[in-house]
This record gives C-alpha cells, structure tokens and sequence, in this order.
C-alpha cells in the first residue's frame, strides 16, 4: 500500500524543486484512484500550508474523448482549484514560474447549492438548478513527468491533475439561455487566431462534466458544495506557452480572459 504523506512529500517536492522525473517511484506510486486522491489531498494541504489560501473547487481533466485514449483511461480525473493560484483577468505571470506552460480554454460554473448525493444519477439537466453562474476562464497545466501520458491516470490524479493555475473572467448570469453544446470558443495568441473549439468538446456538454463531478466526489468523501468553482476542460486544442506570449480567450456573450507571460 502507498505511504500516502511519502507520495505527496515527494510531488511537493517535485513542484517546489521545479523537477521532471519519468515516473513517481514505484514504492510511491498510487495504484488506483481510490490511493490517489488520498495522495492528492495529502499534497494539497502541503501547497496551502506553504502558499496560504484555501481550496475553492475542483478542475476536471481528460474530458476530451482524444485525451482519454491516449492515457487509456476510461473517464475523466479531478483536481482541486486553490484561492492562491487563482487570479482574475487580465494576468500576468513569471513563465519561469512553471515548468510547463499547457494554456487550456475552458467553461467554468459556480455552484449555487450544494449537489446533495442522490439515488438517481445527476445528469445535465438535474445539475443545471443548482449552479449559479458561468465563467470564462484559462487553467494552466504544469507537470512534473517527462511524458505525462505515459504515467497513467492514477499518478496524474496524485499530483493534483497537474493544475497550476486558474485565470477567469466575469462571472455570467445569463448563460441559461446558451446553448453551450454549440458556443463558440477561441484562443488568441499575440494577435493570431491559433484555437477554435465549442462546449461539445467536453463530454459533449460542459453541464455533463459538472454532473460527473457531483455524481463522482461522493465516492471519495467528498461533496459538490454551494460556492465551489468547476473548470470543465478544454474545449479547443491545447496551446504551450512561451515567455512573452500575450493569450485572450474568447468565450463570445460569457467573456474574455487575457494572460500574459513574462
């Protein structure tokens, strides 16, 4: 069995040493999920007990088809968005900062009530009442693998679903009346339009990840909750970064968010 605090120690490690490594070490290694988000906890009480701040909700990964085949996994992973990595539009960060600067466009919800585990499934249209609004937003991906696809989805799962940081916009009331399947979505990058994509790319529809969400967190001890955040994604091809890189996502009616490197 995985020494839980010896994984996490060594992830932080990873992160605060600015390492790559091939693997986690097999000792260390979370074999299943159920190990992995213990890890995960375990590392994210590390990061908040350096940086400050608190845990104010959850990013989904591998919500696109193409991304799930090519880690051979069957469904989507969770991480948890923290307050001190979180910044409102317009940002500028230090490229440095990061070992890897993965720019994901994605749609974002905050949750109105809590999602209070059921006998029925949630689905999109179960879920849709208890969310508050909408919001565009940018989640930067950084990992610490050499080849994070090759590491499988219990050690991307540990190391907090590789999040590094959340940029958002406005939060948007009347994203009700949006089909969100077919909205539009776009990357721009110093000038040039480099990403196109629409709300299908996750799961089909982003309200059908933030059920699995509500529908998976009960099986890890945990809860859905009112003011919890949720990144759904990425609903156009990825973008790596550069120092110097000026980004806008374009979400249309919901907003715009705009990151800088230096």
């Amino acid at each position: 069995m995985v020494e839980i605090s010896a994984a996490a120690e060594f992830l932080a490690k990873l992160r605060a040493d600015q390492r790559q490594v091939e693997a986690i070490p097999v000792e260390l290694r979370p074999a299943d999920l159920n190990s992995a988000y213990q890890v995960q906890d375990a590392l994210v009480d590390r990061l908040l007990d350096q940086h400050g701040g608190q845990r104010i909700g959850y990013k989904i990964a591998c919500t696109n088809l193409v991304v799930q085949q090519e880690l051979n996994i069957a469904g989507p992973l969770f991480g948890q968005l923290l307050s001190f990595s979180t910044q409102r539009s317009p940002a500028t960060l230090p490229a440095d900062d990061f070992l890897v600067r993965v720019v994901e466009v994605e749609f974002a919800f905050r949750m109105g009530e809590d999602a209070t585990p059921t006998a029925t499934p949630y689905t999109r249209s179960s879920i849709a009442p208890l969310i508050d609004v909408a919001l565009p937003g940018i989640e930067l991906v950084s990992h610490r693998f050499v080849d994070w696809t090759q590491v499988g989805a219990p050690s991307v799962a540990a190391d907090n679903a590789i999040h590094a940081a959340w940029i958002h916009g406005a939060p948007f009331v009347g994203w009700r009346d949006l089909d969100l399947a077919q909205h539009p979505v776009s990357l721009t990058v110093n000038g040039q339009l480099l990403r196109q994509g629409q709300g299908a790319q996750v799961l089909g529809h982003p309200l059908n990840v933030v059920a699995w969400l509500a529908n998976e967190l009960p099986k890890h001890g945990k809860l859905l909750q009112a003011g919890d955040y949720i990144t759904t994604g990425v609903a156009t091809e990825v973008y790596l970064a550069a120092a110097g890189d000026q980004m806008q996502a374009d979400f249309g009616v919901i907003g715009r968010v705009e990151l800088r490197f230096t």
